[in-house]
Order: structure tokens, then sequence, then C-alpha cells
């Protein structure tokens, strides 16, 4: 498997972002998302333990809850920088009331793998978080590397209600559910706490603002951040009147 440094460091290729721009441009699927009240997710990608027992944690003294995006294949992967979840810490945050997402099994680029290939990787996925106590298939996607690709679109509209990318944008206006923008909260750490700049942006325009990172550790990695920078994103949207809601809530309330 491939190290935090490997498979990290692979965000943001060109052809990614290309791909991405097209896709948000021309897919269709759209859908009219109208709220009067500002709404903020905190998703997880790959899950790290750290984001278990920092992450969670901090959402839940706030009263709110997030959706974790597991990539079955990492499970318990142990590397320099981190250690990813296990089934049991799976099991532990579907018991806590977070949302478990799909991540892929294997943690490849979706373009990467023809149909079948990912057809097989996604049952593989859904067949691991069941047996790790998921009570029902996942129903919400994030890309890895945040690398969507078009062919996959009807595999992914089969199987899940949403899928997410990246983006640096608020969710406004005519929305296509199965490309999600989302804003990454990163290192380094100072520009990771002005990340409340989105929070009253969209408490002052109500859309749908997805938050998306890593680890949440002392020592983040380059894709994480501090549980105080954590603590202080989730603080503020909460005292800025948003609904901060895991996506699978989000989707219900808009009626999707």
């Amino acid at each position: 498997m491939p190290s935090v440094a490997e498979h990290l460091g692979r965000k943001g290729g060109f052809a990614d972002r290309l791909t991405n721009r097209l896709i948000w441009k021309f897919a269709g699927s759209r859908r009219a998302l109208e709220t009067d009240t500002p709404l903020v997710s905190f998703t997880f990608d790959d899950v790290p333990d750290s984001a278990l027992n920092e992450g969670a944690a901090i959402l839940e003294r706030h009263g709110a809850r997030g959706t974790f995006y597991i990539a079955g294949g990492l499970a318990g992967q142990v590397e320099p920088e981190r250690v990813l979840i296990t089934a049991e810490g799976c099991q532990e945050l579907a018991e806590r009331g977070h949302e478990v997402g799909c991540h892929t099994f294997s943690h490849r680029r979706i373009r990467d793998m023809p149909r079948a290939e990912l057809r097989r990787d996604l049952d593989r996925n859904a067949a691991y978080l069941a047996n790790a106590g998921s009570a029902s298939p996942p129903a919400n996607f994030a890309f890895p590397y945040n690398a969507a690709w078009p062919l996959a679109r009807p595999e992914f509209r089969r199987r899940f209600r949403s899928c997410r990318g990246a983006g640096e944008a608020i969710n406004r206006g005519l929305v296509d559910p199965f490309m999600l923008k989302a804003v990454e909260i990163r290192q380094p750490e100072t520009e990771a706490r002005t990340l409340t700049r989105w929070i009253d942006d969209v408490a002052g325009t109500p859309g749908w603002l997805v938050f998306f990172t890593h680890d949440i550790a002392p020592r983040p990695t380059a894709h994480g951040c501090t549980p105080e920078t954590f603590d202080h994103l989730v603080a503020h949207a909460v005292e800025r009147g948003c609904a901060v809601l895991p996506v699978d809530r989000v989707l219900d309330r808009l009626g999707w």
C-alpha cells in the first residue's frame, strides 16, 4: 500500500484538475440547492485513527456529526506519520452517529480502473463496511485524490446519493450532487485557522459548505490540522448559526 506521502502527495495533478473542471462545467444531474439556513459538513478522507479519536470527539462536543469516507484497503495501515482506522473504529463511528461513506476499497484513481474492476472494488468496500458494523450500504462517496472520471458517473449514480471532490467553493445555486465541491483543511496551521472566512461567507449567503481533511493531530500531516484548529472551525460554524450535519442528512434536508 502507498504511504501517506505517496497517496496524498499525488493529489491535484493537472489532468485531475482539468477533468474536474470539465465535469463541473458540462455534466448534467444538477439540482437546485435551496436553503435559508447555512449548511456545513465536516468530512474526512482515508480516515486516520486521529480523525476518530480527535475529530469525531470534537464534533460531538459541539452537538454535531461528520462524514467519514473509508477505503477498506487502508484499514489498520501503519505509516510513519499516521495510523489508519480499523474495522472496529468504523463500527464505533457508526455507533456514535457519524456517517460512514465510501472512498473505494483500493484507494486508486477512478480513471485507472475499468468499469468491471470499479464495480468489484466498490462491492468489496461495501462488504468490508458491512462486516465492520455499518448498518446500511454507504450512501455517499468521495473520490480518491479528488480525481473524478466522467465515464464512471453511471456507476456512481446507481450506487450513491452524492460524490464529493474538492473545488474550493461553496455549493450554491444549481449543484451537481455527483460532483460536490469542498474546501480542504490542511497545513499550514495559520492558514487552516483562517478558513473561518468560508464559514462567514456561507453564513452571509446560505448554501452548503463542505470541508474535507484527513488527520486531526497535535503534529498533523500536510493534509490535516491540530485539534485546536479543528475545534476553532467547528465552534465558529455553530456560533454563526450554521447547521453542522453529515452529508447524508444535508441531502435529506434538501430533499435530494
